[in-house]
């Protein structure tokens, strides 16, 4: 990843500007790290998986941080609890300094707790992921984002060009973002890369988190979720399937999404005029990570897979929230489905309004395809409402819809 800029440099520069405390959250091997290393070169950097390091700080946390009160970054805090405690007392002791500290933390449940309890108020925090797609070919952002943040009329986003071509969109949508393996770009080293990969994350993380955890049975989980990505999840079901108790189902959903493996996406329910689908859905985040589950050897594999279509809708929604973190947008999102079974894949809520995105995989749409999104805008007064596909070029479907191609995301 060396040279490799990542689009989060220029947000995290302005949160240390306004906050004493940044945290960089996501999930493991996304670039956390390599990200201090570009932006911190002056700093003092610690990382708790040391052994080293650990004694150091943990020896005595109020002690380490009265003699290194500013420009302190530490790799993987959550490893150790008494320093939120610490830190804190540090930052309180110099209240008005801004820019003094960088967290990470690659297993969100422990973190996030730690900081709601301890640094409320003192703390930015950036959600972090594996490569988007502009980041992966070392392009800008694309202006796509500012058109939406920023209210632009529908007829701006004429201007938008795609950035990478249809074959590069497909050589990303299959090995999936995570640095290491697609900066290696080798067949052999991704596999193994993958392998290695999954367990780690049961080794060091989850059971390090989750003691208690059976662990045959979340790996059994994890295989399954493959199955489930881009679907309605019906919890039930999933524990039927599992033999385990309902709870225990939906307990190992709220641990994948905790540690940035799957994204729960709750359904949209504000003003509904129809009978609304209330069960939650959900992706495995990274494309790869998920091809590599199904064990998809090459691209043809994937387009000929029945679940092709969900891979495609996850890759779409992943590229548009990681872009959205990157720039410190604050959203929601969800997805609508009715009892009828109209649909949109991905509604966006933020100070830039209603957004509505429906995701297609074809290049040539028809307007009965889009039923759902259309209903939607009509009903809710929306602006407008965006399909993602891939078709050629920016074109209006009708007078509040617009194509835009994938390529421009």
């Amino acid at each position: 990843m060396k040279g490799m800029k990542r689009h989060y440099l220029s947000l995290l520069d302005e949160l240390l500007g306004l906050f004493p405390c940044v945290a960089l959250i996501g999930v493991r091997q996304c670039g956390k790290t390599t990200l201090l290393n570009q932006y911190a070169k002056s700093w003092r950097l610690y990382d708790l998986e040391k052994t080293g390091d650990m004694e150091l700080i943990s020896r005595d946390p109020d002690l380490f941080f009265r003699l290194n009160p500013k420009q302190v970054a530490i790799d993987e805090a959550q490893m150790l609890p008494e320093i939120f405690a610490a830190l804190r007392v540090a930052i309180d002791a110099d209240r008005n300094r801004t820019g003094r500290f960088i967290i990470t933390g690659s297993s969100s449940p422990e973190l996030l707790k730690s900081i709601s309890e301890s640094l409320a108020g003192r703390i930015a925090i950036i959600e972090m992921a594996p490569f988007s797609m502009t980041e992966a070919f070392a392009l800008p952002i694309s202006s796509f984002y500012q058109l939406i943040t920023g209210r632009r009329p529908l007829r701006d986003y004429q201007e938008l060009k795609p950035g990478s071509t249809l074959q590069e969109l497909h050589q990303y949508w299959f090995a999936g973002g995570f640095p290491e393996p697609w900066m290696k770009d080798n067949e052999r080293f991704r596999k193994l890369w993958m392998r290695n990969y999954i367990q780690t994350y049961l080794e060091r993380d989850i059971l390090r988190l989750f003691p208690g955890l059976d662990r045959q049975k979340y790996r059994l989980f994890l295989q399954m979720l493959s199955n489930y990505s881009g679907s309605i999840i019906n919890y039930s079901d999933v524990a039927r399937t599992l033999g385990v108790s309902q709870p225990t189902a939906r307990e190992y959903f709220q641990i994948a999404h905790g540690t940035f493996v799957w994204r729960h996406i709750p359904p949209y329910e504000k003003n509904a005029t129809k009978r609304i689908v209330k069960h939650p859905k959900g992706y495995i985040r990274d494309t790869g990570l998920l091809h590599h589950f199904l064990h998809l050897q090459e691209i043809d594999d994937l387009l000929l897979h029945p679940g092709m279509g969900n891979s495609w809708e996850s890759l779409i929604i992943e590229n548009i929230l990681r872009n959205l973190n990157a720039l410190g947008t604050a959203y929601t999102y969800y997805y609508y489905r009715t009892g009828g079974g109209a649909e949109v894949d991905l509604i966006l809520e933020g100070e830039f309004g209603l957004l509505p995105i429906e995701i297609k995989y074809s290049q040539n749409i028809t307007l009965k395809e889009l039923r759902g999104i259309r209903d939607f805008i009509h009903e809710r007064n929306c602006p407008y409402g965006i399909v993602v596909a891939n078709s050629e070029k920016v074109e209006f479907l009708e007078e509040k819809l617009i194509a835009v191609p994938a390529a421009c995301i």
